[in-house]
């Protein structure tokens, strides 16, 4: 009776041995956020402008009503060798996710092998006596089995392999993410910019062309005998001046083609017609759609939660290896079906084993069990320090995109009355200058101002932009955290 009471007591004692875990360090984290953003509320509104949820994030690129740039992005995101090597190590961690889970049930093997034969060995196996190996009749042999083994999770080794590899898996998918969002701001950027280079070339056309032309009617006015010769060698130098600067810009324009060219793959042959055609005034929507609270606002970066992720791997890690000091114990067993046949003589054996119940006990291995795991925890330390490193610059990210979108908006309406009035100045100048009334000196000051403003409008519009896609970018492009995969992994490791 005691006898058949063994294979039972091999299988339970090894699931109740399983129930001992070893301790980790904590899986998740607290990083210091301040209470609320520190950026000045505008004058003009009664909150903040990101008082809200992030449900039109995911349509960001779509508020600009501009169907070329979500083409280019779209373009970019399809060509980029970021997305697509962010998108080849989710499937390597979705692959390692699934062999840590493997290795934590018992693995099965099937044999099946046939031999036929008249060796002494096989004579002896059915008792014939002869010596000569004509004289014994051959024998086929044939068998099937099944064979198992199963390291047993004594103290949670398997399982922190496993939690790792999960969180591992969901810290990939969120750098995809990140990856995505970094070049469709990259790309917006590029498109952006290229727009501002334009809106220049069209500044810097308007002033070549008065330029020349004032420099064409001094020169006549000079061969008249009207005007000095001075006046016109500084009408001349002025023109010459404006069509280097245009010729400055258009290279400059060239160049972002090329920029958008490369991040997007699209021949530029196909892109030029599609830029000319598109409008080169953007204008930009009223920001929304950021949380007024710190931590929540940043729970929507995909970067922030793939470092929160990597504390999460490092504390596995770090149980894994402290496992590895602890006994092991596996269990092993088979069935087989064996059939011999030969000479008149036929039998089939049914055979079975459980066992052998191993426990391994690392006794002396010079210290290097005790290194690894220092080494884990050492690692931890770090992936601590650089998620709560990873929070404080995301803070400051987005504390930065929201001071610069505020400040280029309060300096808007300066810089529009500046351009409308340096305007209104230069062609009161004109019209003096073609009267009479004011020198060639007073037309080209009042002239060089109206440039220098307009250029300047440019420029804020071109800064906007920029913390705008920052602000998007900041923000964590519309991505959403999977809350159910956060939860099952941080519920999956065990307290301390």
């Amino acid at each position: 009776m005691r006898n058949s009471r063994l294979p039972a007591l091999c299988l339970v004692a090894p699931l109740l041995l399983a129930a001992c875990a070893v301790p980790r360090p904590p899986a998740q984290v607290t990083a210091p956020t301040p209470a609320q953003w520190q950026t000045p509320l505008p004058a003009t509104t009664s909150a903040l402008p990101h008082g809200g949820s992030l449900p039109s994030l995911a349509e960001w690129w779509r508020q600009l009503d501009d169907p070329l740039l979500v083409e280019l992005i779209v373009a970019a995101e399809a060509a980029s060798p970021t997305v697509a090597s962010a998108q080849a190590r989710i499937g390597e961690a979705r692959a390692a996710r699934v062999a840590a889970g493997a290795a934590l049930v018992p693995n099965l093997n099937g044999s099946l092998s046939a031999s036929r034969g008249n060796s002494p060995t096989s004579g002896f196996s059915t008792g014939t006596t002869g010596v000569a190996g004509s004289d014994i009749p051959p024998l086929t042999t044939m068998q099937a089995g099944l064979q198992s083994s199963w390291e047993i999770d004594l103290f949670g080794g398997l399982r922190a392999s496993r939690d790792a590899s999960q969180s591992r898996y969901a810290g990939a998918d969120a750098r995809w993410h990140d990856a995505r969002v970094s070049v469709a701001a990259e790309t917006a950027n590029a498109y952006l910019a290229e727009r501002a280079c334009r809106r220049q070339l069209v500044v810097s056309t308007s002033d070549a062309q008065s330029r020349a032309e004032s420099a064409r009617l001094t020169e006549l006015s000079a061969q008249a005998g009207f005007t000095a010769p001075a006046d016109a060698a500084l009408a001349r130098a002025s023109a010459a001046e404006a069509a280097g600067r245009l010729t400055q810009q258009q290279a400059l324009c060239s160049v972002q083609q090329q920029a958008l060219v490369a991040l997007t793959g699209i021949e530029g042959t196909v892109l030029a017609p599609k830029l000319a055609a598109a409008p080169i005034d953007v204008t930009l929507p009223a920001v929304q759609a950021v949380y007024s609270v710190p931590a929540e606002a940043l729970a929507q970066r995909p970067d922030v939660y793939a470092a929160e992720l990597d504390v999460a791997v490092a504390s596995a890690e770090a149980g894994a290896a402290l496992a590895q000091r602890f006994p092991r114990l596996s269990l092993q067993g088979s069935i087989a079906v064996l059939k011999v046949r030969g000479g008149g003589f036929s039998e089939t054996l049914d055979t079975w084993t459980l066992g052998p119940l191993a426990l391994n006990v690392p006794i002396f291995d010079g210290g290097t069990l005790a290194a690894n795991y220092d080494a884990a925890k050492g690692r931890y330390d770090e992936s601590v320090a650089l998620y709560r490193a990873n929070v404080r610059r995301a803070v400051s990210e987005v504390e930065q995109a929201l001071i610069n979108l505020q400040s280029t908006n309060d300096r808007a309406a300066d810089a529009d009355t500046a351009v409308r009035n340096y305007q209104i100045s230069f062609d009161a100048t004109q019209a003096r200058y073609t009267t009479g009334l004011a020198s060639l000196f007073d037309l080209e000051d009042a002239r060089r101002t109206l440039f220098v403003s307009q250029t300047a409008r440019v420029a804020l519009q071109r800064e906007r932009a920029e913390a705008w896609v920052s602000l998007y970018r900041a923000m964590g492009g519309g991505w959403t955290r999977p809350e159910s995969v956060a939860t099952s992994t941080s519920s999956a490791a065990p307290s301390p």
